[in-house]
């Protein structure tokens, strides 16, 4: 049966949720800025090489939570467009919640919402992990560079502001670059890797120096790390 939660039982059973998970975790709000202690289980999640994943759709991410990204081995990050829903889920529990996994809501806002565990209500359950894993699938995964990110201080732009320098020197996202040659994102990856214009180490890629000599970019913006590319690059 679903356990009702107010705010300080939705940040507690939150918690609880995150430890004790044992083979996956999902991880799903729009708004994304991780206070220490969910950082900290986290950290503790990817020593025990748990895989994590996280789907956000509507914050701009720091440099300094990059940065922290980063150093993760067994956390991918996605981002959502249109995302609303704010959900939790380990193998054998799931939050749905109007909680996001943003420091200041968790310490300012009033919450609520339920707590369904899979041995309780499987029907449920099984229901909302179905939904986790179907906006997992309609996200693009945030590509995290190992690229130093030379301030501490990089303002995030504007997806017009993107587009409006983008269009100035005629670069494109990796994104736009694959609808224009016919291919999808994950496809054009694996090509850009096979001319060695990107490497892939732990599953993430990085700018090689042949990239960066065909007009290859790695930049910062409001969905994370991500590269530009000459709108006439060779695939």
């Amino acid at each position: 049966m679903a356990k009702f939660l107010n705010t300080s039982a939705t940040n507690f059973f939150l918690e609880e949720l995150i430890k004790n998970a044992k083979e996956r975790l999902i991880l799903i709000s729009p708004y994304l800025r991780l206070n220490d202690r969910i950082k900290e289980l986290l950290e503790d999640k990817d020593r025990l090489k748990i895989d994590v994943r996280i789907v956000y759709g509507k914050s701009d991410l720091h440099p300094e939570e990059i940065k922290w990204i980063q150093k993760l081995d067994y956390v991918r990050l996605s981002f959502c467009k249109n995302l609303h829903a704010k959900c939790y889920l380990n193998e054998s529990e799931c939050i749905i919640s109007s909680l996001n996994l943003y420091e200041f809501s968790q310490v300012n806002n009033n919450e609520m919402g339920i707590s369904v565990r899979k041995y309780e209500d499987d029907d449920v359950f099984k229901d909302a992990y179905e939904e986790a894993q179907r906006i997992i699938r309609i996200s693009e995964e945030v590509r995290i560079s190992l690229d130093e990110v030379k301030t501490d201080k990089v303002e995030a732009q504007t997806e017009l502001e993107i587009e409006q320098e983008n269009l100035k020197f005629k670069k494109l996202t990796t994104a736009k670059l694959a609808s224009k040659v016919g291919l999808k994102t994950p496809d054009l990856l694996e090509q850009l890797v096979n001319k060695g214009y990107l490497k892939l180490e732990n599953d993430k890629h990085f700018l090689t120096d042949t990239g960066k000599a065909i007009g290859g970019e790695f930049r910062t913006g409001q969905f994370g790390m991500y590269f530009l590319w000459d709108e006439n690059t060779e695939i």
